[in-house]
């Protein structure tokens, strides 16, 4: 007997093949074929592509990711592609590797890969395309130099009427819209909102900052930064009922009875003043806030406030979520009516109290000290805004709908 049999006889399984697979990547980088590769190392031709491109599922066979070697640069580590990476994307598209498993052997998103292929590669006569690296990265050169100069800064006559346009105190969106409707056979003279906040908030340095000031509505100098919703901490320690929940009646301000509530600031934010609107009456009733506007002092005006009133006209109550209603779990306890809370930065989802709130502020101008007005002030001028005929209400004043409303 010319062998010896194995003294350890469990099963063996597969033959590892790493040293052949190191060797095999050696070869591609060297520029060998896949074919003559896989013939110098000893393994099938099918096991070289299988490492490069991986293996989908099919019968008995499972899925298997491509074996890569690690990539000789730093694929993340500039914002461009460099020409290396470009010389990379165009061996694998050789390959025929998808764009997905391209993007995941360079560190990029799969959108960066398939955005370089469809702009910097080159269409022949016959439609057919080829990704060259090195013409790629010409083209890419040729796009990169800055910076270029803004459209509002090359065209004098659009950078004019953009001018008169904010002296007279035009928001950026109306004088957009107003190039359209003057010059609507010249595209050139046509920009969106956004090009002249950008072209203000560039030029808005040192002695510039009082004239943009003057300029735009909110009288920022620089853009300000939005907070994300989703990473929000819960506000109080009572969950809140958002107005997703609130019932559909609320809605098509068919039924009344939905408030919508707020609070007006003072000078310093030392003072307040809060505002009740009712959606479908637009009823206005203001709250008398004297010692301040801790949540304990908003809940006992709320309370007074909506006992005054019939049980039917006080189904809702939706506020936003100020630190002002912090008991509001109490408030609903003490009135049995149910508070709805507006999502973060979303003023629109109480329309009726904003528009009232800027109304007010023909009463109550920002920056004064509102704890000077009396109760009877507001009651003043709570009724003037409610004898006020408003073009929502087929131009019938507040109160006489309420009136109806209560009389019926």
């Amino acid at each position: 007997m010319d062998f010896e049999i194995r003294k350890v006889r469990s099963p063996q399984g597969r033959k590892k093949l790493s040293a052949e697979r190191a060797a095999y990547f050696q070869l591609m980088q060297q520029g060998v074929s896949n074919e003559d590769a896989c013939r110098i190392v000893g393994v099938n031709s099918k096991t070289g592509r299988r490492w490069r491109n991986g293996r989908r599922p099919s019968g008995r066979n499972k899925a298997a990711p491509p074996v890569r070697p690690v990539v000789p640069f730093s694929a993340s580590s500039t914002r461009c592609l460099s020409q290396d990476e470009r010389i990379y994307i165009a061996d694998r598209i050789r390959e025929k590797a998808p764009v997905r498993a391209i993007a995941a052997e360079l560190g990029r998103s799969p959108s960066t890969i398939s955005r370089e292929i469809r702009r910097n590669r080159t269409t022949g006569t016959t439609g057919q395309w080829r990704y060259r690296p090195y013409a790629a990265q010409a083209r890419a050169d040729s796009r990169r130099p800055r910076s270029k100069p803004r459209k509002i800064h090359r065209i004098p006559e659009l950078r004019d009427f953009v001018q008169a346009g904010l002296d007279r105190r035009w928001s950026p969106e109306q004088i957009c819209h107003a190039l359209k409707s003057q010059f609507p056979d010249r595209p050139e003279m046509h920009v969106v909102h956004e090009t002249v906040y950008q072209a203000l908030y560039v030029q808005g340095r040192g002695e510039l900052r009082r004239e943009l000031a003057r300029a735009l509505r909110s009288g920022r100098t620089r853009r300000k930064p939005q907070r994300q919703t989703r990473s929000r901490q819960p506000r109080f320690r009572d969950p809140m009922v958002m107005i997703s929940e609130r019932p559909a009646e609320a809605e098509d301000r068919a039924v009344p009875g939905h408030w919508e509530g707020d609070l007006i600031i003072g000078k310093d934010g030392a003072s307040a003043i809060g505002t009740l609107v009712e959606r479908a009456t637009r009823y206005v009733m203001l709250l008398h806030l004297p010692d301040g506007r801790s949540a304990e002092h908003v809940r006992d005006a709320l309370v007074d406030t909506v006992r005054t009133l019939p049980g039917h006209l006080v189904r809702s109550l939706t506020w936003d979520q100020g630190a002002e209603m912090a008991t509001h779990k109490s408030f609903s306890i003490a009135t049995d009516v149910p508070v709805y809370f507006c999502d973060p930065a979303s003023p629109w989802q109480r329309g009726s109290n904003e528009n009232t709130n800027g109304l007010l502020r023909q009463y109550f101008p920002k920056g004064t000290d509102l704890s000077v007005h009396t109760r009877e002030h507001l009651e003043a001028v709570a009724a003037e805004l409610n004898g006020r005929p408003r073009k929502t209400l087929g131009w019938e004043t507040p109160a006489e709908r309420l009136h109806k409303l209560l009389t019926a």
